[in-house]
């Protein structure tokens, strides 16, 4: 799909939990990440974004937590914040103060810090956890240490990529259970990239299919009815997940 190249315009960081991506363009040199893409997402909204390798998504993330900039097209978007693939813990804090690491940044006590991300962590599971090292945590609680990081960060929008693409599968559906619980309980603004249909149908409202690269929307499915967390037997599941197959197996190549 070709675009005509227009100057960008970007708009972040402000109080709105929204977002929206207007015809936005990216390109790296003769390579075309994203070409055209339109999104919307509302707040509260959990928003599921899947594609190919290479389609644009972990781009996406990046403009609208603004670390890149578009070539053409807008980016309308309130203060995001970026989980990445790897949790990124620091091997010399423990997991109340890798998780608190946010609010001591933004000038925040360490003692009313270690309290806040003590509370989270208990919530996520972790009760009694919270001094140990990263290298004494399993794959599953460094992610929910990671996660809760990230919402500490007091973000109103959570951008997630791939949160659990390095974990088993039944620590994968543990973490899916309780992103899903935390989401109902702290409502954020969230757009989670993911290669797995399943888990998007599990934990989005909508569930939103790019083209092989470069990336654009070809399809917007919406999620099954809540609440949260689902299960993937559930016949509203498995008819989100074919559809978003069948997308991504009809989208050009």
């Amino acid at each position: 799909m070709a675009t005509r190249l227009e100057a960008p315009e970007v708009e972040l960081g402000d109080a709105t939990s929204e977002v929206r991506l207007e015809g936005v363009t990216r390109r790296f040199g003769a390579v075309v990440a994203l070409d055209g893409v339109s999104l919307a997402v509302a707040a509260g909204e959990v928003v599921a974004v899947v594609g190919a390798s290479g389609s644009g998504k972990s781009t996406l993330l990046e403009l609208v937590c603004g670390l890149q900039t578009p070539d053409a097209g807008s980016v309308r978007a309130g203060r995001a914040v970026l989980m990445p693939q790897r949790d990124l813990l620091l091997p010399w804090l423990d997991a109340r103060d890798n998780a608190a690491l946010p609010l001591r940044l933004a000038g925040v006590d360490k003692d009313e810090a270690r309290t806040r991300a003590h509370a989270l962590l208990t919530r996520l599971g972790l009760d009694g956890f919270e001094r140990a090292r990263t290298w004494q945590l399993s794959g599953g609680m460094r992610q929910r240490v990671a996660v809760a990081r990230t919402l500490l960060a007091g973000a109103p929008i959570l951008c997630l990529d791939e949160p659990f693409g390095a974990l088993d599968a039944i620590t994968r559906a543990d973490a899916q259970a309780w992103l899903a619980e935390t989401l109902q309980q702290e409502p954020r603004t969230t757009l989670l990239v993911t290669h797995d249909v399943e888990e998007a149908a599990l934990l989005a409202d909508r569930v939103v299919v790019l083209s092989p690269r470069p990336g654009h929307v070809v399809a917007t499915i919406a999620g099954p009815p809540l609440p949260r967390p689902r299960v993937p037997t559930d016949p509203a599941v498995v008819a989100v997940r074919a559809e978003a197959m069948e997308a991504l197996r009809s989208s050009p190549r």
